[in-house]
């Protein structure tokens, strides 16, 4: 491990971090405090990110910093910021969160989803998990940083964006098409869904870093068929063809395709577990090994294959006319190298009376996970808590990081928390009761002090 320390972390990281009283305090009050600014996103513009643009923006300003805020469209706002390092030859890297959330139904929660209320130790509310407590701890580095007189080595970006939760439109994929010299020099990217704790059923706990993303692939499917009087049969019924074609591609098997990254999970959930495997040998058991593997086979069970999942159905206006045109929408993932066995699946099950086009379209993503950042990223988890194993892992959705990934920007799912054992994180996410530990926000905060001042 000494070793391990002399390699990765600089002499002034390593005996104590730069995050002080003030930062522990400030991570909870933010996440409170954005939780409380209402950013929903319901899809088609319907979301103003603004308010909390501007909350993040104050707060940077006030840890010397000058950030900019930046709209294609008015009120849905990013903000950009840069931090000077102290090596102008090193490459940048990029830390970024979105600012919008998912809807919320207040009657279904246990307190306003909108309150940021801190109770028992518990910060709730919408945006807890995904991803405003990630925003949270950014603010609280980088103005911990401000007091100490802490320069990073490398130039950091700091991005909060829009959008993120639906097409990014207004959010990444405007930064990378209007504000790209924004991010110049940058080759690395920080952000969420990665460094939580899952509590494996042997074994001390683990901490999945997300080194990989499928694509995303939303699809519309339309069929054309004849109009005609719902009593008068008819043999070219667009509904009946829809219908047809979306009952397919939901019974449909997809076959196992284990990618590198997910390759390199399963064969540390197995060495964790006491197991030596070949995820790439010829005659590799995947069932058996996912059965030994227990509750934390859900960290590659999505990754597995391509998917498509019909989720919306669109057809006729009235009980007796039969509509001559019907239309369903697919969430489809592709995992990387994925997408033309995706493409053939498809044209083969909507056959020659549906057509289907790309609604929305990203690319599949992987990264190192054998190389200098990946073993930084981990040190600094294994660092706060000893016990703690880190495994890469490739999400099942998505992040900006596919927007930003066409600058030549290379992503990481790094949002650490230490979460209790019991603590059903993956339900959270878009889920009821959204909230996150204060202890967790704590070590979130050291973590991600030690990983960027390190990197």
């Amino acid at each position: 491990m000494e070793q391990v320390l002399d390699s990765l972390v600089p002499m002034d990281v390593r005996d104590e971090a730069a995050v002080d009283r003030l930062a522990l305090d400030e991570v909870v009050e933010f996440t409170s405090g954005l939780i409380r600014i209402d950013t929903t996103n319901r899809g088609g513009g319907d979301c103003r990110e603004r308010p909390a643009a501007e909350y993040a923006a104050e707060r940077l300003a006030a840890a010397g910093l000058e950030p900019v805020i930046l709209e294609r469209t008015a009120g849905r706002s990013n903000v950009v910021a840069r931090i000077a390092g102290s090596d102008p030859a090193a490459d940048a890297l990029l830390v970024h969160g979105h600012l919008d959330v998912v809807p919320a139904e207040a009657a279904d929660w246990s307190v306003d989803p909108f309150s940021g209320e801190v109770r028992d130790g518990v910060v709730w509310g919408r945006g807890a998990v995904d991803m405003k407590n990630m925003d949270a701890m950014v603010l609280a580095v980088v103005r911990a940083w401000a007091r100490a007189g802490v320069k990073p080595r490398r130039d950091i970006v700091i991005a909060f964006t829009a959008d993120e939760e639906d097409s990014a439109v207004d959010g990444s994929d405007f930064l990378v098409r209007r504000h790209a010299d924004l991010f110049e020099g940058c080759t690395e990217g920080l952000s969420e869904s990665g460094a939580f704790t899952v509590h494996a059923a042997s074994g001390g706990p683990l901490y999945p870093v997300a080194a990989g993303e499928r694509g995303t692939a939303w699809l519309t499917l339309t069929a054309h068929g004849t109009a005609g009087h719902g009593s008068k049969p008819n043999r070219a019924n667009a509904v009946t063809r829809l219908a047809a074609a979306v009952a397919r591609i939901g019974a449909h098997e997809w076959p196992v395709r284990i990618t590198d990254t997910v390759a390199a999970c399963l064969t540390e959930l197995a060495a964790h577990q006491g197991m030596s495997v070949d995820p790439k040998a010829p005659g590799f058991d995947l069932d058996a090994l996912l059965e030994r593997l227990g509750p934390v086979r859900a960290l590659v069970e999505g990754t597995l294959r391509n998917s498509a999942n019909p989720s919306m159905l669109n057809a006729g206006y009235k009980v007796n006319v039969i509509p001559g045109r019907a239309t369903a929408h697919i969430d489809g993932r592709m995992l990387p190298g994925g997408e033309a066995e995706f493409r053939a699946t498809l044209d083969a099950l909507t056959g020659p009376d549906v057509a289907w086009e790309f609604h929305h379209r990203e690319v599949a993503l992987e990264a190192p996970v054998h190389g200098r950042t990946f073993a930084v990223l981990r040190e600094a988890v294994e660092h706060f808590d000893p016990e703690g194993r880190v495994v890469p892992f490739c999400m099942a959705g998505g992040t900006d990081a596919k927007q930003f990934s066409r600058l030549g920007i290379t992503g990481y799912g790094y949002s650490p928390l230490k979460l209790p054992p019991g603590f059903d994180y993956w339900s959270l996410f878009h889920g009821v009761d959204e909230r996150v530990p204060v202890e967790a926000l704590h070590f979130g905060v050291k973590v991600l002090d030690r990983a960027l001042r390190t990197l």
